[in-house]
């Protein structure tokens, strides 16, 4: 009986996860594997697995399913790769990553999987999957449990904080509505002027951190999530700005040899562009 080498499904183009996982695994090998991915670990790694994260969501956002499908590849690569540094020091496997969120998938929605009544709103269904969530925390040691237990610090500021909000509005600690938030944003915004003029450099970031946490709370109430939405208007900055430039390239010149005034115009000009406006 032949054994088949086991690196020859690093060259078959139907080998899916199992080939992946040993190109992995070969590019780990201590011995004859790649240096740079030798030398990684859990710390080094994550700013990529954070980065491709990113890099999927703005093809989504660009509508661009090709890339889409080259990007969620670049995350597959970070799960199999935390997995195999897991796994080499007997920390856990990728069949366990597979098994445990499977495993919770399946816990999750017992409106489906399980004997619950399946006819409930998406909103109901979302308060039961958080129940679920908070009695598979439990408790935390000898501290009392607390509704925003879970909430991860490393998620982005933004995210975090609409993730913060949601967990104290199931509670109740909530304002009723958009409008008693813009009220807020209008109080926070007065405090943030009074700290400017007074110069105090740490009260200036604490009062501009609140108001940026209401920013956040506001999103939260129209709906809209304010990571996404701050991205647009990253893409829409650069592309006006980009338009600027152009404009400006075709008379030789560069922003810094122009006026602010000049590129203020340029920008209006760009922003009626756009809308299809004289």
């Amino acid at each position: 009986m032949t054994i088949q080498n086991p690196d020859d499904l690093i060259e078959d183009p139907q080998g899916g996860v199992p080939r992946l996982r040993r190109i992995m695994q070969r590019l780990r090998d201590p011995h004859t594997g790649c240096p740079w991915d030798i030398e990684q670990n859990f710390d080094t790694i994550v700013p990529y697995t954070i980065e491709e994260a990113y890099e999927v969501a703005d093809a989504i956002a660009r509508r661009n399913h090709a890339d889409l499908c080259d990007e969620l590849g670049d995350l597959l690569l970070q799960v199999v790769y935390h997995s195999q540094m897991a796994a080499e020091n007997n920390s856990f496997t990728f069949d366990d990553v597979v098994r445990s969120i499977a495993d919770k998938m399946v816990r999750r929605h017992p409106h489906v999987f399980g004997d619950d009544d399946r006819n409930k709103s998406a909103e109901q269904q979302t308060r039961d999957w958080e129940t679920i969530k908070a009695a598979e925390r439990g408790g935390s040691g000898s501290r009392t449990p607390s509704a925003l237990d879970g909430v991860a610090d490393g998620l982005p500021a933004l995210t975090r904080a609409v993730k913060l909000q949601n967990r104290a509005a199931r509670v109740g600690f909530d304002w009723p509505d958009a409008v008693h938030v813009l009220d807020k944003i209008a109080e926070e915004t007065s405090e943030l002027v009074a700290e400017i003029k007074s110069g105090d450099r740490a009260k200036i970031e604490e009062e501009y951190g609140d108001l940026l946490f209401v920013m956040a709370n506001l999103a939260r109430h129209l709906k809209i999530d304010p990571e996404s939405a701050l991205r647009g208007a990253n893409r829409k900055f650069t592309r006006r700005f980009h338009a600027i430039e152009a404009v400006l390239a075709k008379d030789g010149r560069t922003p810094k040899q122009s006026t602010l005034e000049e590129m203020d115009g340029l920008w209006d000009q760009a922003k009626r562009d756009e809308r299809g406006t004289p």
